[in-house]
């Protein structure tokens, strides 16, 4: 596999993609991780989970209906950071030596000016 595609092998792959306006970071990878650690914290401790879960989700239809700066709102952001330092490291992905400047190097040709193709004169 080109490392255009994949400039990130690990700790977890990342692939990137052009799309028509801009480009893609597949990070299936370290969305995968994060599942099978909250299938290991259900597998520890379900009920607890499943508690925080619910909790998360009632904070979010009640800063829904309150606004962005409501109460609910932040006690939602601060339940689902708990929640992501448990089971995501806080959501960051490590990109390690080399593979930052691979990673840098495959964004800057995708967001490089492209030609256009031409079109077809009238006959």
């Amino acid at each position: 596999m080109s490392n255009d595609r994949m400039p990130v092998d690990g700790p977890y792959r990342i692939y990137v993609d052009a799309t028509p306006t801009g480009a893609t970071l597949d990070v299936t990878a370290f969305v995968r991780a994060v599942v099978l650690n909250l299938a290991s914290a259900a597998d520890e401790d379900g009920e607890s989970l499943l508690d925080d879960l619910v909790e998360i989700a009632e904070l979010e239809r009640s800063a829904g209906a309150q606004g962005p700066d409501s109460h609910a709102a932040h006690e939602r952001d601060e339940r689902v950071e708990r929640l992501l330092q448990e089971v995501a490291g806080d959501a960051k992905l490590p990109v390690y030596g080399g593979q930052v400047a691979r990673l840098a190097g495959s964004l800057a040709r995708i967001a490089a000016p492209r030609p256009v193709p031409g079109q077809r004169g009238a006959a």
